[in-house]
């Protein structure tokens, strides 16, 4: 019995750790071509070639040619650092709102909690793409209003998950001693109670991100993201929907693309959901 118990701890760890791997290392890879950009593109993403106009996949243009001759691999490689960094500045500013909102109304509760779970919730009953658009659509079609749009779409359900935690470690016999030798509010939120909470946060924002990859990607494809000639995915794909029967390869580059990109974000929360909370592990 010892033997078989221990096997089948063994095996999660293995699966946990390939799982993260995989996700930094898609992650690291994206990075790089964020990084560098134009310095690895094979042509410039902007320069139009009129004759070599929704061109397939050839040895010169691996994922072919759009509708004005750009080559799309350079355009995908050029749009990481749109797509990249919207979604990673959503997620940062989406924590610092949501962390804010849940640690004030978990731990001073009453009135204050009442009144902020009840903004909370009620904009939870509006799903996050339908928020998104709405404020993207007021904001305006651009990198900023896409960064808006998506912070404001996951600051609640953030927000609650925060407050979650905070009511319980707000009861911990460490908080009631804090309190006790007359230790402030912010000093026991921010040296007691967060730090307890950062696993939890860190994997949800890790989680979320490719959903905010999806939601930004959709916005673009609406019309409601970065305007062309900016060579982000999302917006690819709006272009590109005029000549779906043509050239396929218009879709395909961009969709494989954004499909890895929120494989790779998924894979790496859930490895690290997997190697910071044990409960987790089947």
């Amino acid at each position: 019995m010892p033997e078989a118990v221990a096997r089948r701890r063994r095996r999660p760890a293995g699966r946990i750790n390939l799982f993260l791997w995989l996700g930094a290392t898609l992650l690291a890879a994206f990075a790089v071509l964020a990084v560098l950009g134009e310095r690895v593109a094979p042509y410039d993403p902007t320069t139009q070639d009129l004759f070599a106009m929704l061109e397939g996949p050839t040895a010169a243009h691996l994922f072919g040619t759009d509708n004005v001759g750009r080559d799309i691999l350079s355009r995908i490689i050029v749009g990481t650092r749109f797509t990249l960094s919207i979604a990673l500045a959503s997620m940062f500013f989406a924590g610092i709102g949501g962390i804010a909102l849940g640690s004030i109304a978990g731990y001073f509760g009453g009135v204050t909690d009442r009144v902020v779970t009840g903004i909370i919730d009620l904009l939870l009953t509006v799903p996050n793409i339908v928020l998104a658009i709405a404020i993207a659509a007021a904001a305006g079609s651009s990198a900023t209003g896409l960064t808006i749009a998506i912070t404001a779409s996951f600051i609640p359900p953030l927000a609650r998950l925060v407050r979650g935690r905070v009511i319980e470690l707000r009861e911990e016999d460490f908080i009631a001693a804090a309190i006790t030798v007359g230790m402030g509010h912010t000093r026991i939120l921010l040296r007691h109670i967060l730090p307890n909470a950062a696993t939890v946060i860190i994997i949800e924002l890790s989680l979320n991100a490719g959903q905010a990859v999806l939601i930004g990607s959709a916005l673009g494809f609406l019309g409601l993201g970065v305007q062309p000639p900016a060579p982000e995915w999302g917006t690819m794909l709006g272009a590109s929907r005029e000549y779906l029967t043509v050239a396929p390869h218009l879709v395909i580059a961009p969709g494989i693309a954004i499909s890895l990109l929120v494989l790779a974000f998924n894979a790496f929360g859930d490895g690290l959901r997997d190697v910071f909370d044990p409960a987790s592990r089947n």
